[in-house]
């Protein structure tokens, strides 16, 4: 077993690989959804979409246990025990021969992404502090940056040269990989004396008071809005962009474009949140958000829900701005009164936003009618929600 800590540019390439699967089980499924529905069977067009809402739903199972439970344990086995999930999950969606096996097989996905996706923070907390522990931070942002970017493409690659099973081919061998380097060169960082250990009544108390918190509910389910909203966009912008505005395999490189408006609202809200507060700028970025999504909702309307192509793109470009925006500012507001019980709300905090935004995101994608008109207008409807949460 490792005693020593890798150096630190190893230390970043094994947190980039571990905390990027779960933007990889996202976003590389999505050039796969239309071949995956029609291989498995499956009777109704949008039903695909519950291939990408699935994951999330393990992902807010699964995060609610991993991180308090790393707090009494240590991090390593639970990293294993996450990965070895994942594992198995991708395995079982690779064998699926029919639509019940493939979500069974995205549920266990998402379960067992969670725990790399919270155990790698917690790493860090770990090992760095100052600003070691920003710079970490920074190169790990670069990665959710840059995957969302990539995955696709990958995506279609594989799907173009080998099929869309080689896709969970590759999170296999991905994980396995990330298993055993982690297993190799990275020691415990939680040693026992510094462990706490987790309760039945200290979960309940906790869980209780970020319930009974007026404004971490507040945030919580404002969070909670703006996922649903982003979510609704991921389960049909395969339909919308590639099949809708027949981009075929040109998908990627839009999807791509999109997702940069999200990474550099990461990078502007750096720059700003110092100056302005989070407060501010949430308020702000979420009323330009529901009202760009309600003057598009009428250019929508009058185009018969097929806007021109580069008029779609400039308005999703904003609308992810605004959005990219709302992500950590919304979640930093509702931890902020939480900071005696930080590591039990995070979990519970990030739990709840996601099954909140799960059914609401999942309603936008299978209301999808072959026009953006339902995604606007789910926009729109989560944005007016979020701003009367945000602004109360």
């Amino acid at each position: 077993m490792p005693t020593k800590l890798p150096r630190f540019g190893e230390f970043i390439a094994l947190i980039a690989m571990l905390s990027s699967l779960t933007a990889l089980a996202i976003d590389t499924m999505l050039p796969a959804l239309a071949a995956i529905g029609h291989d498995l069977g499956v009777q109704h067009a949008n039903d695909p979409q519950l291939i990408i809402s699935s994951l999330f739903l393990g992902l807010a199972c699964g995060q609610v246990l991993f991180g308090p439970l790393s707090d009494a344990t240590g991090r390593k086995p639970l990293m294993y025990v996450g990965l070895g999930i994942f594992m198995l999950g991708s395995l079982i969606a690779m064998l699926a021969q029919d639509f019940s096996h493939m979500l069974v097989g995205r549920v266990l996905q998402g379960l067992g992404t969670s725990a790399p996706r919270v155990l790698t923070i917690a790493l860090v907390r770990d090992c760095y502090a100052g600003r070691a522990m920003a710079q970490v931070m920074s190169f790990t942002m670069s990665i959710f940056i840059l995957v969302p970017m990539l995955a696709p493409s990958l995506g279609q690659g594989l799907l173009l040269l080998a099929g869309w099973r080689s896709i969970f081919t590759t999170f296999l061998v991905l994980a396995l990989v990330a298993a055993t380097w982690f297993l190799l060169r990275m020691p415990e960082t939680l040693p026992p004396d510094k462990r706490r250990p987790l309760t039945w009544r200290k979960f309940t108390q906790a869980l209780r008071e970020v319930l009974t918190t007026r404004t971490s509910m507040l945030f919580t389910l404002a969070t909670g809005m703006v996922f649903g909203a982003f979510l609704g966009y991921l389960s049909s912008a395969q339909q919308i962009l590639q099949i809708q505005y027949g981009l075929g395999k040109s998908f990627p490189l839009y999807f791509a474009l999109l997702a940069l408006s999200i990474g550099a609202a990461s990078i502007l809200n750096g720059r700003l949140v110092m100056r302005y507060g989070m407060h501010w700028l949430a308020q702000r970025a979420v009323l330009g958000f529901t009202l760009m999504s309600g003057l598009f909702l009428l250019i929508a309307y009058g185009t018969h829900g097929q806007p021109p192509l580069a008029l779609l793109m400039a308005y999703f470009s904003l609308a992810f701005l605004s959005l990219g925006m709302l992500f950590g500012n919304l979640n930093a507001l509702a931890m902020e009164p939480l900071g005696h019980i930080a590591g039990i709300s995070a979990s519970v905090i990030g739990s709840l936003s996601t099954l909140a935004a799960i059914p609401l995101g999942t309603l936008i994608g299978q209301s999808y009618d072959g026009t953006v008109l339902p995604l606007v207008l789910g926009f729109f409807a989560l944005g007016l929600m979020a701003s009367g949460l945000v602004l109360a």
